[in-house]
C-alpha cells in the first residue's frame, strides 16, 4: 500500500487508512514502531502465515456471529468501492466482489471461514473487518496470538 507524505501542521506525516489500523487491531492512542524500512505495531503481532490466518478466521467468525449475510455483503461492497478508489485491486477483490453480489450465504461463509489455500489467501484482505470495533479486533488478535 502506498502512502503519501503530507504536511500536518508544521510537520510532515502520513495518514494511516482505518482499514490498515483495524487489520492490525489498533486504534487511537496505540503505538507504532518506525524502522528504517517499515512501520509496525509495537506489541506482538502474528508473524507466521498460520497465526495470521487464525486471527483472520477469528475475526471472520465474530463477524458471522454478529451480523447477517446481508449486512456483511453491504460492508464488503462499501469496502471494495473505497479500495477501488484508493488502493491496488487484486484477484481477492474480484472474488469478494462476486461473493458480495451473490445470494449463496453458504459460499460467502465458506469464503470467510474455509481452510483451503484459496480461502486463506482471500482472507489476507477482510473487506468486512470494519463491522467490528477496533477494540473487538484487538481482543480477537490478542486471544489468538497471546
Amino acid at each position: 500500500m502506498k502512502l503519501k507524505i503530507r504536511r500536518i501542521g508544521n510537520s510532515l506525516g502520513i495518514l494511516l487508512p482505518k482499514e490498515a489500523l483495524l487489520g492490525w487491531g489498533l486504534g487511537e492512542g496505540d503505538n507504532l514502531e518506525l524502522g528504517l524500512k517499515d512501520i509496525r505495531p509495537v506489541r506482538r503481532t502474528p508473524r507466521r502465515k498460520d497465526e495470521l490466518d487464525a486471527v483472520n478466521r477469528s475475526v471472520s467468525l465474530a463477524v458471522i456471529r454478529q451480523f447477517s449475510a446481508r449486512e456483511i455483503r453491504a460492508q464488503i461492497r462499501a469496502s471494495l468501492r473505497q479500495r477501488r478508489q484508493q488502493y491496488d485491486w487484486d484477484n481477492a477483490c474480484d472474488e469478494w466482489e462476486s461473493l458480495a453480489r451473490g445470494k449463496d450465504d453458504g459460499a460467502l461463509f465458506a469464503a470467510m471461514l474455509g481452510r483451503d489455500e484459496r480461502a486463506i489467501s482471500r482472507r489476507q484482505y477482510l473487506p468486512y473487518i470494519e463491522l467490528l470495533s477496533a477494540a473487538e479486533v484487538r481482543a480477537l488478535r490478542e486471544g489468538v496470538t497471546g
